[in-house]
């Protein structure tokens, strides 16, 4: 997991969209028969309209190739929903639905381009490691012929990200929210306009984005359950307590402006017990460096923590509505896997309500704030897609969110407002 510090974005106020069940659409996965009993199941149970589903024909695995993606999803998606573009709001994938986006491979001209400038990047690279070489061995080197070498590569390293694709890969939700974006650009991510953080210059005029949610888990039986326990935690609202595992990382706004590095995340956490606090729920912050113990709370409704990477720990029992994810690398890689040992898949079978987690290295800044997502969620003005969607800043990335996309555990009772939650991190409070 890399800090991406140099990432800024202005922040200004993001409409407001009030959901009901006529918004939500589900994407089923035809080969998959629980793909469309989970689908059912969420229909009878939030009344979504019955219409409201769409059948595609998928691989069964967690993983589709970018050309399938195209083929297979998209293509049948637009066709599908074409006319009724301005009332889907949300999409839904469900159990069965392919988990993860393969790269984008470079095209025949594409592929010219890389012939060509392979030479020059080695030409470049070979310059600038001769005149570090004989800087070190005390030789005299101009400033600027260094300085110049240096551009020179980093230019023609972009250029090689771009005709390569780099970092194309993305989980399949990710890229679901551009579903009417014609053309992006498939290099890293997309800057999402549904952010809080993103100025009205950004949104202005770009196509409609898409809230995505994911039904899904270690079996058909989990993805169902997560409807069931929303639904039922809404009735009587989220009980439990919060636990913020934090690491005790000081935060220097000087060397982190836009507060996108491992110092900013870990403010942004204590940030989230104060604001949880003032919401009215007891919270349990642990702001030492090690990862909580297994069966270190119980009745836990919330939980937020890092950075045990693919090394899931039994730290907390949950109560039936718990909304919980943990901030490492990996921990969304696979959702069905049983025996696997990232986040993701483990809190969803020990009764997590629902989680969010990457498909691949997302970079910290592939995160919300933790104090914006569940600030937002703590306010109960929102449902679980609008927090998510409200506070993810990139649109054809890696994270995942999955949970009932309707669920709104806080919808009274609540202290918070959403006028409380502000961009995180603030200023320095906590770290040694």
């Amino acid at each position: 997991m890399r800090p991406l510090s140099a990432l800024l974005l202005l922040t200004c106020t993001a409409p407001a969209v009030a959901l009901e069940p006529k918004d939500v659409w589900l994407v089923v996965n035809k080969n998959v028969a629980e793909s469309r009993r989970v689908a059912d199941h969420y229909i009878a149970k939030r009344g979504v309209p019955k219409d409201n589903v769409v059948e595609l024909d998928l691989p069964k695995g967690e993983d589709i190739s970018r050309t399938d993606y195209d083929a297979k999803v998209v293509a049948p998606l637009r066709d599908a929903l074409r006319d009724q573009k301005d009332k889907v709001k949300v999409l839904v994938t469900t159990y069965g639905v392919p988990l993860r986006v393969g790269p984008q491979l470079p095209n025949a001209d594409e592929k010219k381009e890389l012939d060509k400038l392979r030479p020059e990047l080695t030409g470049a690279r070979k310059k600038l490691a001769e005149l570090e070489k004989k800087k070190k061995d005390g030789g005299e080197v101009d400033a600027k012929e260094l300085t110049a070498a240096q551009r020179e590569l980093n230019a023609l390293q972009a250029k090689e990200r771009v005709l390569t694709h780099a970092e194309s890969q993305a989980s399949v939700d990710s890229e679901l929210m551009l579903l009417w974006w014609e053309k992006y650009p498939l290099v890293r991510w997309v800057g999402n306009p549904l952010s809080t953080r993103v100025t009205d210059s950004y949104r202005k005029d770009k196509p409609p984005v898409v809230m995505v949610s994911r039904l899904d888990g270690p079996s058909a039986e989990i993805a169902k359950r997560l409807v069931d326990d929303a639904i039922a935690a809404e009735k009587v609202g989220l009980k439990g307590k919060a636990v913020i595992d934090a690491r005790g990382i000081k935060y220097d706004p000087k060397s982190d402006p836009t507060g996108t590095g491992y110092g900013g995340y870990d403010e942004s956490m204590r940030e989230a017990a104060a604001l949880l606090e003032r919401a009215g729920l007891t919270v349990e912050l642990d702001d030492k460096g090690e990862v909580l113990k297994p069966g270190s709370a119980k009745g836990v409704a919330l939980y937020c923590g890092w950075y045990s990477h693919a090394n899931f720990v039994d730290c907390c029992e949950y109560v039936p509505g718990a909304v919980a994810w943990h901030l490492a690398s990996s921990e969304a890689v696979t959702l069905r896997d049983p025996n696997s040992k990232v986040w993701c898949p483990n809190l969803l079978k020990k009764g997590a309500c629902a989680t969010i987690g990457p498909v691949a290295e997302p970079y910290t800044v592939g995160f919300p704030k933790p104090a914006e997502f569940f600030g937002l969620l703590a306010t109960g003005e929102y449902t679980l897609v609008e927090c998510y969607s409200r506070t993810m800043l990139f649109c054809s990335w890696m994270t995942v969110l999955v949970g009932d996309p309707l669920y709104t555990p806080y919808k009274s009772g609540t202290k918070l407002k959403s006028a409380d939650v502000t961009p995180s991190p603030k200023k320095p409070t906590g770290g040694p």
